[in-house]
């Protein structure tokens, strides 16, 4: 029997007045309430910390880590109380957690395997208890609450150190024995440090036994019967276990179209769409919430005004409607073109065709060199060469070709009108995506290979659709379906915490130990879905990020809507790449290149030449690439880094601060926070809260960033709910025109709080 262990009202007192003296906050008053308290230790440590944080205000924001510190000790004697140890204030052994917890089922026997007892002892004392007091309130509540490990009965046996020292021991398990502890030991320093964060599922499962280790998954459906049904039964399996889905239905034929040569016979995307949602209700993830999927389609799509755009929208048929998924536009350059054509009063008189795939293969009879065919959605525009624009022209010639025409602008009135109302489609810039990609090869010149983005618009990796290719019965009477895999891509994720690193001037060191610890993830994971698992393994594509970038302005001192922070993400951002890129080129050197590194843009070089970086530096590692390869096709995603960015105590991803003081309510809890590190200094670069600030400034800041990304960047726009039409288009296309990849939600005023999925919050 394990000892009851209590917090005395002593032990209370002690840690308020230690505290506030840490804080220079007075304790007075605190500790009076605690001294008039009459109940147990344990509800005067409860009835101390409700006291700090209700004290939370932008004149008083230590009460956070005040609240911090009662919460630690609450944490503290549970985890002594389930683990059978004596002293409430420390840690107790490390090898005998992991036994216990591998004896309930919640620890991988790996980890035992793998790891002697000698040398979990030797980690074990490595771990610094002393910096559980980086955390803030809400961030030490939410590991606590989502990730810290506990037994089948909810009882708390992890404590936040000992769940860093699990990911590092977890994602370093398969390193060679003679340098593997000195890796787990780098590992935890930078977590613990908060230099950084892993990925939400990989913060919640590495060194559990359940669970997958990747952030969410990208797939393209083909147009057919089997395609639909065999997409649906994968994006079930993968909401299974806790992963965001992105789903291309770009292919699949429009309303209207002909089934087999009879005419006028298909229902077109919208029913299928309402069967995903019903799926992303029905298989919710790991019991926590809903699974969450986001749709993309293109704006060459005949289905765009057949009920597409009002999938989420309030009015109309409900039985057209699909609330619970997500939306999002793949736009061409031709189509922005298009919103820009006026007539001599200056009114929009762009014209724009839609159509159906299905139809514009049957007629057009474009072919690959294999006699595959063709769609308009399998060309894009280079800078060159107008590969799309020149298959859409062709198309729109002939006659025979049916299409619905609209003026551009009524469509892009629709499209914000829906963004108003629900934050959502996202906007997904095709041809500027599919240019920028440094695995273009694979397709051919000029042939589409990136379709859209995932559920936070921050991934772009090559796709294509799995298709099943025969069915017989094997020897043994089982009926066999043969498939052949697409690329299925895979998002793995892990952030910089920019407020933390960059002043600590730990980039160079940080990033080499995080790009490591992301690529081991793609050799550790079991994914559910075969070609998901074959595609990660083919591209070994990672996504470094980044978050807490108001907050590091606010450290540097520079104001938001300025051209020293639009210079400063520039900066920034091409030092992350740079020793992103050098980190994988290390582990190339050691582990070798990914499989299809042969005639991509890093080994012709020819994306340094895109991103115009001739320093001396960037010339040597550019040779360096050439002569060892890289480990990963692609490098850096920005997430949008809201759950992990608190526990971090920093702002969300790339985005400006809500408000200076606000309250932070989710599902099961509801706190007052300050923004972070405030004080008289940076109050004033914090002051302008989102909506307020010209999200032009934001456009062109992310637009630094970019240029430095070779994937996307979860990146919202914040508008007043009575924004003006024509403000919000020029919003759109100044992103266009700053050549942005994606933008994420639409955020007004007027919405009610989105709920996101949080797979990518790394």
């Amino acid at each position: 029997m394990s000892p009851e262990v209590k917090t005395n009202l002593k032990s209370v007192l002690e840690t308020v007045e230690r505290a506030c003296a840490a804080y220079g906050m007075d304790s007075a008053e605190i500790i009076a309430k605690i001294n008039d308290y009459r109940g147990t230790g344990e509800e005067a440590n409860r009835q101390a910390m409700l006291y700090a944080l209700n004290n939370i205000a932008m004149d008083k924001p230590d009460w956070s880590f005040i609240a911090a510190r009662l919460y630690l000790d609450e944490l503290y004697s549970k985890a002594a109380k389930s683990r059978g140890y004596e002293s409430s204030k420390n840690y107790g052994s490390l090898f005998t957690l992991i036994s216990e917890l591998t004896r309930k089922g919640i620890y991988s026997p790996k980890l035992l395997e793998t790891y002697s007892k000698e040398e979990v002892e030797e980690l074990s004392a490595v771990i610094e208890p002393e910096r559980d007091l980086l955390f803030n309130y809400i961030g030490l509540f939410l590991l606590a609450d989502r990730y810290l490990a506990k037994d089948h009965d909810r009882n708390v046996y992890e404590l936040p150190q000992e769940r860093f020292m699990m990911i590092a021991m977890a994602l370093m398990q398969a390193e060679p024995a003679n340098v593997r502890l000195s890796l787990v030991k780098e590992a935890y320093w930078a977590l613990s440090h908060l230099y950084m964060t892993v990925a939400t599922p990989t913060l919640a499962n590495a060194g559990k036994s359940y669970g997958q280790l990747s952030s969410c998954f990208i797939d393209t459906v083909a147009d057919s019967l089997d395609g639909i049904y065999l997409n649906n039964w994968d994006i079930a399996r993968l909401s299974k276990d806790g992963g965001g889905i992105g789903i291309y239905y770009g292919k699949v034929r429009a309303l209207g179209s002909d089934i087999k040569g009879f005419k006028g016979m298909s229902s077109g995307v919208v029913p299928w769409i309402r069967l995903l949602n019903d799926t992303a209700v029905s298989v919710d993830q790991l019991g926590q919430r809903q699974g969450a999927v986001a749709i993309y389609l293109d704006l060459f799509h005949k289905d765009i005004m057949n009920g597409f755009l009002d999938l989420k929208t309030n009015n109309g048929d409900e039985r057209r409607k699909a609330h619970d998924i997500f939306t999002g536009m793949s736009v061409p350059d031709l189509f922005m073109e298009k919103l820009q054509e006026v007539d001599e009063t200056g009114r929009s008189v762009g014209v724009w065709h839609t159509f159906c795939p299905h139809q514009v293969k049957q007629f057009m009879g474009w072919q690959d060199e294999n006699g595959n065919p063709l769609g308009l959605e399998d060309f894009y525009d280079e800078d060159d060469k107008k590969y799309f624009t020149e298959k859409y022209e062709e198309a729109a010639a002939n006659p025979l070709l049916p299409r619905k025409t609209y003026r551009a602008m009524d469509i892009m009135a629709r499209i914000m009108v829906a963004q108003l109302e629900t934050g959502t489609p996202y906007m997904f810039y095709r041809d500027e995506v599919n240019r920028q990609n440094p695995n273009k090869h694979v397709a051919g010149e000029g042939r589409t290979s990136i379709y859209c983005s995932n559920l936070c618009t921050e991934i772009a990796q090559n796709m294509s659709a799995t298709e099943i290719v025969k069915e017989y019965e094997d020897s043994d009477g089982n009926l066999v379906i043969v498939r052949k895999p697409g690329d299925f891509v895979v998002c793995n994720l892990s952030s910089i915490n920019l407020a933390k690193a960059v002043p600590a001037g730990v980039l160079e060191r940080i990033i080499p130990i995080g790009m490591r610890m992301l690529d081991n993830v793609i050799d550790m994971n079991t994914i559910s879905v075969g070609q998901a698992q074959k595609t990660n393994r083919k591209y070994r594509a990672v996504g470094l990020g980044t978050f807490g970038w108001h907050h590091l302005l606010a450290l540097e001192g520079i104001h938001w809507e300025s051209e020293d922070a639009v210079e400063y993400a520039d900066k920034v951002y091409e030092d992350i790449a740079y020793f992103v890129i050098k980190s994988s080129m290390e582990l190339a050197k050691e582990k070798g290149s990914y499989s299809a590194f042969s005639g991509s843009e890093w080994q012709t070089g020819r994306y340094f030449d895109r991103k115009k970086y001739v320093s001396g530096r960037w010339m040597q590692l550019r040779s360096d690439v050439g002569e060892h390869g890289i480990r990963n096709g692609w490098l850096m995603a920005v997430a949008p880094n809201s759950s992990t960015a608190k526990i971090g105590g920093s702002t969300d991803g790339i985005d400006p601060l809500y408000s200076i003081e606000y309250a932070e309510e989710k599902k099961n809890f509801k706190f007052k926070v300050t923004a972070p590190d405030l004080n008289h200094i940076t109050y004033n670069y914090y002051r302008r809260a989102r909506h307020e600030l010209d999200q032009v400034w934001s456009i062109r800041q992310n637009a630094a960033r970019q240029r430095h990304v070779d994937q996307g960047i979860s990146f919202n726009l914040y508008v007043k709910h009575n924004i003006k039409a024509k403000e919000l288009l020029n919003l759109h296309l100044e992103a266009w025109r700053q050549k942005l990849k994606t933008s994420y939600y639409v955020r007004s005023t007027s919405q009610a709080e989105i709920e996101e999925c949080e797979s990518c919050h790394s």
